[in-house]
Formats: structure tokens, C-alpha cells, sequence
């Protein structure tokens, strides 16, 4: 037996505002989940090791983002790219002492093995708040920070989410713009004491 909800439609409220989304959601003692992004509801953009520099960003851009996992076959999760890993001076440095050109690099060139990838484990997630995170990232001196858990249905590891510097400070309402990451936590501690 399947029951019905009846709705009705009413008019608009003459006096409504827009309801404001996307900031001001968390807070520095909030759970730390809600600042995840979790890939069991997004998915994760991804990029094969053999793409170039150029197709990797260009995928950044169009996907507004500043991290990709580098997937190899089966999904399997060989490393990670960032913007700064991209756009910022490592490129020029090893394209010039292999004696080469930057439009010669790949992104498996540039990205961070995943066994030099830090991560948290989701079980840790689930008890530790928004400061706790952010402290986790300044200390590492990191943009980013990787979550894992096992998937239920083969019982092996995998990456569940990502922790973002920019994500949280969006969430607090910080326009978070740039590589300098001493500025980007001072912007956000700045939010989160408020």
C-alpha cells in the first residue's frame, strides 16, 4: 500500500527574501563532516597520469576546482595534482633541469604519489569538528587533506572525501582566492572567531 502526501500550492509571500546558501553554514565547533566533501554523493574529478599540464588545469577551470585525483585502471587511485602543483614554479624547475620544455610534462610528472598522499581516516572524521580540520591542514601546511574509509561492498580502502581549505572558508563565507595558504587560515580562523 503506497500512501499519497496531497500538497497544495499557495502563493508566494509578499514579504519572502531569498533564502542565503552556500556560507555562513559551519562554524568552528561544528562537526567536521559537514565541511567534507564526500564522494559518495560527489564525484570526484579525475585525470589520467599521461594528460598534460595544459589538459589537466583546463579541467580545473572547467570544473571549479583546485585538486585532481589521478585515477589509473579500475578507478584506482594512483596520486594527486594540485593548481599550485601546476601552475606554480615546479613545472619550469623540472622542465629545465631535464633539459626539456613545461609543455613537455605530464601530470604524472608533477603529482603526488599516493604513497606520499596524507589522509584521515573517515572513523576520525566522524568525532573531530571544522577547527580540528583546519588546524590538521595548517599544520601539514596543506590546501587539501584526503578521508578514508573501506567500502562495505569489497572491503577495500578508498578515498570517501577531500577536505578543502577553500571549501571551508566558502562555507564560512571567506572569499578564498589565491595559493597563499598563511593568508588563506588567516581569513578563515579570522571567520571562525567570529
Amino acid at each position: 500500500m503506497t500512501l499519497a502526501a496531497k500538497i497544495r500550492t499557495h502563493k508566494l509571500s509578499s514579504n519572502a527574501t531569498l533564502c542565503a546558501s552556500g556560507y555562513n553554514l559551519i562554524g568552528a565547533d561544528s562537526p567536521a563532516i559537514e565541511a567534507m566533501t564526500d564522494f559518495s554523493r560527489v564525484t570526484a574529478v579525475t585525470v589520467n597520469a599521461a594528460a598534460s599540464l595544459a589538459e589537466a588545469n583546463a579541467m580545473m577551470i572547467s570544473r571549479g576546482v583546485r585538486l585532481l585525483m589521478v585515477s589509473g585502471a579500475d578507478d584506482q587511485v594512483v596520486g594527486l595534482i594540485t593548481a599550485r602543483d601546476i601552475l606554480g614554479e615546479k613545472p619550469m624547475q623540472l622542465a629545465q633541469a631535464r633539459g626539456g620544455k613545461r609543455d613537455d610534462l605530464t601530470v604524472k610528472d608533477l603529482m603526488v604519489a599516493v604513497g606520499n598522499i596524507d589522509t584521515l581516516y573517515l572513523s576520525e572524521v566522524m568525532n573531530a569538528r571544522v577547527i580540528d580540520i583546519l588546524n590538521a591542514l595548517k599544520s601539514q601546511g596543506r590546501q587539501h587533506i584526503m578521508v578514508e574509509d573501506v567500502d562495505p561492498a569489497t572491503g577495500l580502502p578508498r578515498v570517501r572525501g577531500i577536505f578543502s581549505a577553500t571549501q571551508i572558508g566558502r562555507l564560512l563565507g571567506v572569499p578564498v582566492l589565491g595559493f597563499e595558504l598563511a593568508s588563506t587560515f588567516a581569513e578563515i580562523e579570522a571567520a571562525l572567531a567570529h
